[in-house]
């Protein structure tokens, strides 16, 4: 029998689990901005783990402060799961991506990734329904956690902490090719975000082609790990330094 006061006692109990699991979210969160970024994604993942182990609890307790017995809702929770099924299937799927993404590392939060569809971004957060990417423009585009796992996705930032960019430029027939790339190699040095060169990571300028109104060169350079994430920028500064240099060399 339910009575008043195992009603109140359940409400109470899911309310202050509910609340137990902001607070511990919080508190979890405010350590991981502390830590260092390889650190960042484990403890990301103990933080969500801990507030869906909260708020389970608290449903379980407060079925069992009703007086409820769990056993006996088991031909009911079947007949209803299949009548809810299909309105339930999205959402249920979606929570099952977003536990597939934490745990399988691919993605990670802090990384820079690019979809197909255009979409690019930091991964913010990695939600029950959706995954949460901040882009460059300081504005969050919330993608559903399936089409991460079903849809081919770029990540600027796995693993490695460096990319490699091409940055096209044209100039006119007759100039010295030597010169060209010796003058966008030093811009390219200049730039504070090139990386320096190893024997695996070069900066180069390639002749590539012929245009109708002159050669067509690249850049081909490897910018640190912030600027990748800034892709837009990087490859404005690179191209603002490339024209100075053609400029300035006449």
């Amino acid at each position: 029998v339910i009575t008043i006061g195992g009603l109140v006692a359940a409400i109470l109990i899911v309310a202050v689990s509910l609340l137990a699991a902001r607070l511990a979210a919080g508190a979890i969160r405010r350590i991981r901005g502390r830590v260092d970024t390889d650190a960042a994604p484990s403890i990301y993942i103990f933080e969500k783990l801990s507030t869906y182990g909260l708020v389970i609890f608290g449903i379980i307790a407060a079925f069992s402060t009703l007086g409820l017995d769990l056993s006996s809702f088991t031909l009911f929770a079947g007949a209803l799961g299949v009548g809810l099924g299909f309105g339930m299937q999205g959402i249920v799927k979606e929570f099952i991506s977003g536990l597939v993404l934490l745990f399988d590392k691919l993605i990670r939060i802090g990384d820079y990734i690019e979809l197909q569809t255009g979409e690019r971004g930091v991964v913010a957060e990695i939600g029950p329904r959706a995954t949460r990417i901040r882009n460059n423009d300081d504005l969050d585009v919330l993608i559903p956690n399936s089409r991460l796992i079903e849809q081919p996705v770029t990540n600027w930032t796995h693993q490695n902490g460096a990319r490699r960019m091409h940055i096209p430029f044209r100039v006119a027939y007759g100039v010295d090719k030597e010169k060209v790339r010796e003058a966008v190699l030093r811009a390219a040095h200049a730039v504070p975000f090139t990386l320096k060169d190893t024997s695996v990571r070069k900066t180069q300028v390639w002749l590539i082609g012929f245009g109708e109104s002159g050669l067509s060169f690249e850049l081909v350079v490897w910018p640190a790990l912030e600027a990748v994430k800034r892709p837009n920028a990087t490859h404005a500064a690179y191209t603002w330094a490339i024209e100075d240099a053609l400029r300035n060399g006449g």
